[in-house]
């Protein structure tokens, strides 16, 4: 709503503004609107409105085989997508009762962690150019790199690996390939002092973002937030740790759970940087134990056809960006009867509707680059 006050004289005139970011607008990450309501440079209220980018995965999947949806899940976080891959076998595997050989177990542990690492690394570089800072996202691209090329050799793809398949992998890891990853994972280590120094020790960084955009633990809970942004807001839940999957399990002396207590955007860094190093000491564990097993199998032969008997099933996973659930319901045959997708962004988002209100216009900026979304999983 509108109010304009007319006096005489001297009286002043005032009106609220309404202004659209996005939904091409430089400052988003895809295709996101915001629907802002501004009292001068103060924001009154904001709405986020998605849907831009809607391509119906959830529809689809009720057309494909559970082969075929691997594919579809794969890629709406395009950032995350070996863990995509993830949460949807793991449903269906559930469904099907089926155990998986060891040897898959660890290696999917190890991918999903470099996953995990590239995808922060991502918003390590992209989030000080948000705010000015050019020069970190060359070294988070060169840290990339090197984590891409190992990704690339043992599945050949570089954003949407097509890994995973019912019942464990594609293949087994090529020859000397655990070799070559532990000495990417060294090196990335090495560097990543690089992006602390360059970034946390910058003083126009730690002003742009320390105190601005504060997310209480109420709203976190009322929003369904997850992930590093719930995290830096003091909530410590992480579903590796507290419903373990995969081999978390055993992983316990090396799951360090990062929390911070401010909720600002600077704790929002902070908790994503300090996650990306346990990132890397669980890739190097898994790289530990995969040289302990013995050769085996890394996936369970499957009929021609597969059908998941009647029933339902929830499966859920800790993907870089937070939660993500998968909730499939079958009737019995080839193609699942629905196949519901709970993405990590579509709810951080929400959030915004009470973050941003109060604060000003040249904050908004700081706050949507610290909340960590990629809108594919918004929109999914």
């Amino acid at each position: 709503m509108t109010e304009t006050t007319v006096g005489v004289g001297g009286a002043a005139e005032g009106t609220d503004m309404v202004l659209n970011i996005g939904p091409q607008h430089p400052s988003t990450h895809g295709v996101l609107r915001l629907r802002l309501v501004l009292d001068g440079e103060r924001i009154r209220s904001a709405e986020p409105i998605v849907g831009y980018m809607h391509r119906g995965a959830e529809k689809l999947f009720e057309a494909r085989d559970y082969r075929q949806i691997i594919m579809l899940a794969n890629r709406h976080d395009w950032l995350s997508a070996f863990s995509n891959e993830l949460g949807v076998v793991l449903a269906v595997e559930r469904m099907l009762g089926m155990e998986v050989p060891e040897r898959a177990v660890w290696t999917r542990t190890l991918l999903a962690e470099l996953n995990r690492v590239l995808n922060h690394l991502m918003f390590l570089g992209s989030y000080p150019l948000e705010l000015g800072g050019i020069t970190p996202i060359f070294y988070a691209f060169t840290e990339r790199e090197e984590l891409q090329h190992v990704m690339e050799e043992v599945s050949g793809g570089r954003m949407h690996y097509m890994f995973n398949r019912v019942g464990g992998l594609k293949e087994d890891l090529p020859n000397g390939w655990t070799g070559r990853a532990r000495a990417a994972v060294a090196g990335v280590r090495a560097r990543m002092g690089r992006i602390d120094d360059l970034v946390l020790g910058n003083e126009i960084f730690r002003g742009r973002t320390r105190g601005v955009g504060v997310l209480s633990r109420q709203d976190v809970h009322a929003f369904g937030v997850s992930g590093p942004i719930a995290r830096a807001s003091g909530v410590d839940f992480d579903l590796r740790r507290d419903e373990p999957y995969l081999a978390y399990g055993e992983l316990s002396d090396e799951l360090r759970v990062v929390t911070r207590g401010e909720g600002d955007c600077l704790a929002r860094f902070e908790v994503l940087l300090e996650q990306t190093h346990v990132a890397l000491d669980l890739a190097d564990a898994c790289l530990d134990r995969l040289a302990e097993l013995p050769p085996g199998p890394v996936n369970q032969r499957l009929p021609k056809v597969l059908k998941a008997p009647e029933g339902h099933t929830y499966a859920w996973t800790e993907n870089p960006l937070g939660l993500n659930g998968y909730y499939l319901v079958s009737k019995g045959e080839k193609t699942p009867y629905r196949l519901k997708l709970r993405s990590a962004s579509f709810n951080n988002i929400q959030a915004l509707t009470v973050l941003l209100p109060g604060t000003l216009v040249a904050d908004m900026v700081a706050i949507l680059g610290s909340m960590f979304f990629v809108v594919g999983d918004v929109d999914k």
